[in-house]
């Protein structure tokens, strides 16, 4: 199949800007960690990912929706059969280094900057989130295990994860429990060996079983008999498809989830220790304990945290591709004339010199483009918080990271999907068929709400933790890291000082009901209208992002500078005056929702 084009997938110049223009990426490399690194070397791995993303993904990304994974039980046991494009991509992603791209030298990783790795990342998502997300979960469950596991552990499963031998997934939810962790079932029993024994069953695991390598690692989380009650007695295993000894072992595909998009990513309903097979002729799973006892829900964090922030720049990078494709597309295709001309027979004009599409393209735009920036910035955290040089500096990036980590997963996932849906509007009727790729971007986008947590889940752990966390000192870094831009604003006159004005009151304004709520002694009544607050706070964050790219960019007299002007003028002047009527209700404690009784819905 014919590679993609590198130009429809994600602009290589926005990149540069937003690493080397805006978040100085350089400058990590004077640290120890990075010090083998330079500005090429960057460079020349981004241009690695993209070619690769261009040539062994993208081509096969309408095919994995096509045809997508499904369900062979010819020979009694299920199997999971995918198309033959999946597995030599991801072979080709692992032989170029880019699953390992941040880790440590000593397990094989290049030890580049995680905000490098992230815009790595990025290329793939954009080019065929199906078959990278393998890669995600991978390396996620690497991460893990180099934070949790012991050194048998680490030296057993992670080279080969990294090699892209064997494969990684977390599998957390039941089909009775969903996203209340504290009413999971499923058991492990303890064994005389130090292994485990587990028993229960686990819904909606990506990448829960297919033959892309030679064996799959499950990060499980389970209740050790005994144990406490609710979260504090959930523990974490590693449980092999195959073990050490080549034997299978019992953990079972009992069937598929079809899903509206993201096809390309098996999704699986497991049974573990149901009797399929019966590892040494004893009945349950076999699994091995990570970390302490009952600290398995604050392990799986570790991965739940990076695959939150993962998903939000897939959405990101979603919105992006469907961008550039609508973009293009307007630019070629020929429709109607300018408002005010007469002549019928004067010449058809592109659809981009219409007023309402380039509205339209300049929403997506500002989405999309300041999406990829959040997720970025959040990525240059993670190394702060690794390699900064004082530890009061570690801590801050830290408990900013900490409270971002919600938006930057929710903030992508809700309006990434509303670029989506303007890439179709903008195709017109053509957005709709299948020959044109933005009707699936938009259906992959869509799980991305959902995906690690919905937005629910996000807003009640932004409000009801994030902001309160640690004294408030999270929200209080947020606070003075956008006061500080403001400032630099207000230095730089005309239209950066304007928006400053405006960003000031909308933060003053957030602050100011963010204290009452959590003065107010009703939880419920506090967490009613989280998922406000979360869509508000996101507008605030994202209108300092655009503040910041606005600064980064002064001084650019060319088409890429007077786009981010555009786009950073839209947002403040479309979108940031949404956040007004939001606060005001929040303030008012609105109980519409706590009022209705389920009977009259």
């Amino acid at each position: 199949m014919p590679r993609g084009d590198r130009d429809l997938i994600l602009s290589r110049r926005d990149l540069q800007f937003l690493l080397h223009d805006w978040l100085h990426v350089e400058e990590l490399t004077k640290r120890e960690r990075f010090a083998e690194h330079s500005r090429e070397t960057v460079d020349a791995v981004l241009e690695l990912a993209a070619d690769l993303a261009a040539e062994k993904f993208a081509p096969h990304n309408k095919r994995n929706d096509a045809e997508e994974p499904r369900f062979d039980s010819t020979d009694g046991v299920g199997r999971v059969v995918l198309h033959d494009e999946v597995a030599p991509a991801l072979r080709a992603a692992a032989e170029a280094g880019l699953l390992s791209a941040t880790m440590d030298a000593e397990v094989g990783g290049l030890q580049l900057p995680h905000v490098v790795g992230t815009a790595v990342q990025a290329w793939f998502h954009a080019a065929n989130i199906g078959t990278w997300a393998y890669a995600m979960l991978t390396v996620a469950n690497a991460n893990l295990l180099l934070a949790h596991g012991t050194p048998e552990q680490i030296a057993t499963w992670v080279p080969p994860m990294l090699e892209g031998r064997y494969h990684g997934t977390m599998c957390l939810s039941e089909p009775q429990a969903g996203s209340s962790l504290a009413d999971i079932t499923t058991k492990a029993e303890p064994q005389p060996d130090g292994s485990y024994r587990l028993r229960g069953t686990k819904m909606w695991i990506s990448g829960g079983e297919h033959e892309l390598g030679e064996n799959i690692v499950h990060l499980v989380l389970a209740k050790i008999p005994g144990g406490a009650a609710g979260v504090k007695g959930i523990s974490l295993f590693l449980v092999p498809k195959f073990l050490e000894n080549g034997e299978r072992n019992d953990v079972a595909l009992v069937g598929l989830n079809h899903k509206m998009g993201y096809r390309g990513t098996v999704n699986t309903l497991l049974n573990l220790g149901e009797g399929a097979h019966t590892p040494g002729g004893a009945p349950g799973a076999v699994g091995y304990l990570v970390g302490a006892a009952g600290g398995g829900l604050a392990a799986m964090f570790h991965m739940m945290n990076e695959a939150r922030i993962g998903v939000g720049a897939g959405a990101a990078a979603l919105a992006y591709t469907g961008y550039l494709k609508s973009l293009d597309y307007a630019r070629t295709r020929p429709q109607g004339r300018p408002a005010g001309a007469k002549d019928p027979a004067a010449p058809m004009v592109p659809i981009v010199r219409h007023a309402d599409v380039r509205r339209m393209l300049l929403a997506q735009k500002a989405y999309a483009e300041g999406a990829l920036a959040l997720v970025l910035y959040c990525g240059l955290l993670v190394d702060e918080e690794r390699t900064a040089p004082s530890e009061a500096d570690r801590t801050r990036a830290h408990l900013l990271l900490e409270t971002l980590t919600p938006i930057a997963k929710s903030w992508p996932s809700q309006w990434g999907p509303e670029a989506n849906s303007l890439a179709i509007q903008v195709h017109g009727g053509y957005g709709y068929t299948r020959e044109y790729d933005v009707e699936q971007h938009y259906r992959d986008n869509r799980l991305n709400p959902i995906h690690e947590g919905t937005h629910g889940i996000q807003a009640a752990d932004l409000l009801g933790r994030k902001v309160v966390m640690a004294g408030g000192a999270g929200f209080t870094a947020l606070q003075e890291t956008l006061s500080a831009t403001i400032s630099r604003a207000a230095e730089a006159g005309e239209e950066a000082a304007e928006y400053g004005a405006a960003l000031r009151a909308a933060l003053e304004r957030l602050v100011e009901v963010t204290a009452a709520l959590h003065a107010h002694p009703d939880a419920e009544e506090r967490l009613a209208n989280a998922s406000v607050y979360l869509e508000a706070a996101g507008h605030v964050v994202v209108a300092w992002i655009w503040l910041e790219q606005l600064l980064a960019a002064a001084g650019r007299d060319d088409e890429f500078g007077h786009g981010k002007r555009a786009a950073a003028r839209y947002f403040f002047r479309f979108e940031l005056p949404k956040v007004g009527p939001q606060l005001d209700l929040l303030a008012s404690l609105d109980r519409t929702s706590l009022d209705t009784d389920p009977s009259w819905l």
